[in-house]
């Protein structure tokens, strides 16, 4: 009994350390048609080497990306149009931000975190995942956290946020929660 238990510890551990390699977002899931703040968690560098850019890109039907500056680093916006017109607030929208960059260092041994807001377009369903592909440079290399698959095992997925149905669907009366 006593072993099984530790060895089920041993696991969790050594997925929490796996999970944690990996650039993600703190924030797990949204309602489409709402805005969402999301958190980048840089938990290292590249394979030991500093963290010198991170560039986050925005996927189609993400829209009004407004990245939060941080002290210290350079931010650059990559704008371009969108595959579709999009309607944002009742007014058709028909490019933006497609590309945030943060340019700066971020130690190896350092954790931070790199923060955006976007509006997730009801084009989503409950039930998908959205992806924002990331490209973390190290001077002279770069890992890309860029698998959309959602497959659990690759070595590089990228961030997702998880669709959910939005909070005023199932039967509410009109409450805010």
């Amino acid at each position: 009994m006593k072993f099984s238990l530790a060895a089920g510890l041993m696991a969790l551990l050594g997925l929490a350390t796996a999970a944690q390699a990996h650039v993600t977002l703190e924030t797990p899931q949204t309602a489409a048609g709402s805005y969402y703040k999301a958190v980048l968690r840089v938990g290292h560098g590249c394979d030991g080497a500093d963290t010198t850019r991170l560039r986050v890109r925005i996927p189609d039907g993400v829209l009004a990306a407004k990245p939060q500056p941080k002290a210290g680093w350079t931010l650059d916006l990559t704008q371009g149009k969108y595959d579709k017109p999009q309607t944002l607030h009742g007014a058709p929208v028909e490019s933006g931000v497609r590309e945030i960059s943060w340019s700066g260092t971020l130690p190896d041994a350092y954790y931070d975190e790199f923060v955006f807001r976007v509006y997730v377009s009801d084009a989503f369903k409950a039930g998908q995942t959205v992806y924002f592909p990331v490209v973390q440079e190290c001077g002279q290399g770069a890992s890309r956290w860029i698998d959309t698959s959602g497959k659990p095992d690759v070595d590089n997925p990228a961030p997702g946020v998880r669709i959910v149905a939005p909070a005023h669907e199932g039967g509410g009366h009109g409450h805010s929660h």
